[in-house]
């Protein structure tokens, strides 16, 4: 696994996801939820490097005309530690044509203190940038680090058939992940992840299954 990888998946990044959570609406609204997931999958990868570490997490956003910010947190990566991510972007629709454009700053506190991790292990603060775009129920999504991580990329295809979803996800040059999602409500969801292509050998190809619960906040 090369370093900007290795130091992107010991840590969290933003998903498709979380963007769709922050979904911008015409007039001002404070949004947040809270969930809880099995694991910590993140762009294929489990965090909790095995262990079935189960993950809290939660988001508090603000969103007016198109624009958004907010903070996402949570728990679950046994290398990085606690995690909380700062974003700010644009997104809107255009008919059945929808964008995306934000950036995401990686914050991680206790990273280094963890039980069997040493401090030079200290992952830091890290950015990156998205840029989406979606036709109807497929969008996709491009990745691009920022800082210390500016030659990591990710890219992101996925296409939704009602409560069904299938998500393709590629890391630079190296691993691919075929991810399969079943939303049984707007609460409970299902997804499959699996490595489909692993150039350098350096991912757990074992399939990774989450059972996701997440509940909106003031509803």
């Amino acid at each position: 696994m090369k370093t900007s990888q290795k130091l992107l998946a010991s840590a969290v990044a933003a998903s498709t996801i979380a963007l769709a959570a922050v979904a911008p609406v015409a007039n001002a609204e404070v949004s947040g939820s809270v969930g809880v997931a099995s694991s910590y999958l993140w762009r294929g990868i489990d965090l909790g490097a095995g262990e079935g570490t189960p993950a809290v997490s939660g988001d508090l956003s603000y969103s007016e005309s198109g624009f958004y910010t907010g903070i996402w947190g949570s728990s679950g990566d046994t290398t990085g530690g606690t995690e909380y991510d700062l974003y700010l972007g644009y997104g809107g629709e255009a008919g059945d044509f929808s964008y995306d454009v934000s950036v995401w700053s990686y914050q991680y506190p206790t990273a280094g203190n963890s039980v069997g991790v040493e401090a030079s292990n200290d992952i830091g603060d890290l950015m990156e940038a998205v840029v989406s775009v979606g036709y109807g129920p497929v969008s996709i999504s491009y990745y691009h680090g920022l800082q210390d991580l500016e030659d990591y990329y990710y890219i992101n295809a996925s296409a939704s058939f009602g409560a069904f979803g299938v998500a393709l996800g590629v890391h630079e040059d190296d691993m691919m992940h075929l991810d399969l999602s079943y939303a049984y409500n707007d609460n409970l969801s299902f997804t499959i992840s699996q490595v489909v292509d692993d150039v350098d050998g350096g991912y757990d190809d074992d399939t990774n299954f989450v059972v996701s619960y997440s509940l909106p906040l003031g509803e």
